[in-house]
């Protein structure tokens, strides 16, 4: 083999600027897709059949069909339908939020079902309404039985964005393609952004893990 990493040292700098493209991207969706799903869990609890009815489709939508081919819809589908010439960023953005949406709301559902039913009741009983009381005692036990989960889920959200460089994106891994094409090295740079998703990857899973203890701890 004949492996020329110092060919692309020049360009590693401008490799490593998509790791702020990447970071941005991953927080966003997973903030909005984090509320929405939430949302999403309440309506599929809900007594309303309607509701509960299009939470349960949205989720088989999402869950069913391919996320490239939503980022895909999204990006080139949005300025023929209405018009509007949408930014790259923003349609992966709004791609993930929604398909993350879609396995976060399935998450909370079971985190929410999993507390015990008679503090609902006994909150109910006592006159505190139905908003408060999620608010206040059903939803944070939920979210912290959860937590691995949801982990889990930003983890796989942060190596699926790779996906945002097939409409252009300039994530780390658009950047070494684009140093690919004009060193005519894949394999070098190919193998840094690899190790910086992995380290990245390890950074979050050891943030989840000292979140988790201390929520632990607080009990």
């Amino acid at each position: 083999m004949d492996l020329q990493f110092n060919q692309i040292v020049p360009y590693i700098p401008f490799i490593l600027k998509g790791i702020l493209v990447t970071l941005e991207f991953t927080v966003i969706s997973t903030f909005f897709g984090f509320l929405l799903g939430t949302l999403l869990s309440l309506i599929k609890i809900s007594n309303i059949k309607p509701l509960k009815w299009f939470g349960v489709f949205y989720t088989s939508l999402f869950r069913g069909t391919p996320l490239i081919l939503q980022i895909a819809l999204i990006y080139y589908a949005t300025p023929q339908l209405i018009g509007y010439d949408i930014p790259a960023l923003q349609a992966g953005v709004i791609a993930f939020s929604l398909n993350s949406a879609a396995y976060i709301s399935e998450t909370i559902r079971g985190g929410i079902l999993a507390v015990d039913k008679g503090q609902q009741e006994a909150a109910l009983s006592l006159g505190v309404p139905y908003r408060q009381t999620m608010k206040d005692i059903i939803l944070p036990q939920a979210i912290k039985n959860i937590l691995p989960a949801l982990a889990n889920e930003s983890i796989a959200l942060l190596k699926e964005s790779a996906l945002v460089s097939t409409i252009g994106v300039t994530d780390l891994l658009r950047r070494a393609n684009i140093v690919g094409a004009k060193t005519y090295l894949y394999f070098e740079p190919l193998i840094l952004v690899g190790a910086t998703y992995y380290a990245m990857v390890l950074l979050l899973t050891a943030g989840a893990r000292i979140l988790e203890r201390r929520l632990r701890q607080s009990d």
